[in-house]
């Protein structure tokens, strides 16, 4: 496995994003999506709601090279329908990479489909169906331990040149390590939701190291 634990170049100090305040100030461009509001004792946040195609709610005015992003992420145990997660060197709403979760998948007692739990793309060119035929288990893995599949999970995601590591839960090991298929370094982060589902999302936070 690469060995992604730490970055090289001084990192910035974390920005910490408060998404309500980016919603009432105009500060996300939704695509694709309705957005509404979270209050729970736990988390504030936002929700993008359920529908067909790639959603994305983009902050608008971020540009993001390498470093660290930070979330919460929430999407439901219904097969087939939650893919939740963040996109990033994005340049507009249909060339980004992202990593998301499957909710669905994080309990299957079948092996094969539990290695289904978290995924890397970058499209339009490199879809998961294409990097699961072409390269298979390569950018997709378990999550060990599983998550509750209906609860909130934290989501870390290192991304140093064109190495892209996720830690779950604030686990020490990644669950997934990635080498970017593109050659993209640079561009837009939004919170995303793949096709037919929504998902719930709080506690943004970026560092930049370059």
């Amino acid at each position: 496995m690469l060995n992604i634990l730490s970055i090289s170049s001084p990192a910035q100090k974390p920005e910490v994003f408060d998404l309500q305040k980016l919603v009432k100030n105009k500060g996300l461009e939704i695509f694709n999506r309705e957005l509404s509001l979270i209050n729970e004792s736990s988390r504030v946040g936002i929700r993008l709601s359920k529908d067909y195609g790639e959603g994305i709610a983009w902050l608008k005015g971020v540009e993001f090279s390498n470093g660290i992003i930070e979330f919460d992420a929430r999407g439901e145990d219904v097969e087939g329908h939650s893919f939740v997660g963040i996109a990033f060197h994005a340049n507009g709403n249909k060339t980004f990479d992202a990593i998301y979760l499957r909710p669905f998948r994080f309990n299957e007692t079948d092996e094969s489909l539990r290695s289904h739990s978290i995924q890397y793309i970058a499209l339009p060119n490199f879809t998961w169906q294409l990097l699961r035929e072409k390269f298979p288990t390569k950018f997709e893995h378990t999550i060990d331990p599983s998550p509750d599949p209906n609860s909130w999970v934290h989501v870390r995601i290192v991304i140093n040149g064109a190495v892209v590591s996720t830690y779950i839960n604030g686990n020490q090991e990644p669950s997934l390590v990635v080498e970017k298929v593109n050659q993209i370094s640079s561009g837009g982060v939004g919170f995303y939701v793949a096709d037919t589902s929504g998902g719930d999302f709080a506690n943004l936070t970026m560092t930049k190291t370059d």
